[in-house]
């Protein structure tokens, strides 16, 4: 199983779209290592660099809609392949959030309010998040502040995660 611990990358930005994500122009990749250089560089964010803020993070906290646009894998892929297991967002593309769980990796969902409590208490600290998929609970630490938030996530999907994606669950299972 993957890992579900790290540095908080903090995108204060809804519809993040799948180009955004990985741009088109490298769909033509054959494999997720080829997509590595390339995440999130047209990503129009103020404060944000992908050559400073990619690297050294691997969790995602943003807003509403991430993932909006194409249905492809290569968004979850090119995340994965910068070691970004988890996606926290207040809503995701269904598409793109099940092609998460697909790959073994997480895609929470958090009430607005919830969201807007993590930027307002964490955006400028360097902040680690650890997810207990298993018990739906997301540990959040930064400048010696500890909380526990809760989260729902289907049982398909918990196991979809556990097997590693669901190419490995079919492998298990059928």
């Amino acid at each position: 199983m993957k890992e579900f611990k790290g540095k908080v990358l903090f995108l204060d930005k809804s519809d993040i779209n799948t180009d955004e994500i990985i741009p088109a122009k490298y769909l033509t990749e054959n494999t997720k290592e080829a997509l590595k250089p390339y995440l999130m560089e047209d990503l129009k964010l103020n404060g944000f660099s992908p050559e400073n803020d990619i690297e050294n993070n691997s969790i995602v906290i943003t807003r509403a809609n991430f993932g909006c646009g194409s249905s492809r894998e290569h968004a979850p892929w090119a995340l994965e392949v910068n070691g970004y297991n988890v996606v926290i967002a207040q809503s995701f593309a269904r598409i793109f959030q099940q092609n998460m769980f697909n790959c073994g990796m997480a895609a929470i969902e958090l009430p607005q309010k919830t969201i807007d409590h993590l930027f307002d208490t964490y955006l400028s600290k360097e902040t680690i998040v650890e997810v207990d998929i298993k018990n739906c609970i997301i540990l959040i630490e930064a400048d010696g502040k500890k909380e526990e938030i809760g989260f729902e996530i289907s049982e398909f999907d918990q196991e979809l995660i556990f097997a590693g994606g669901w190419v490995e669950y079919a492998d298990k299972n059928y």
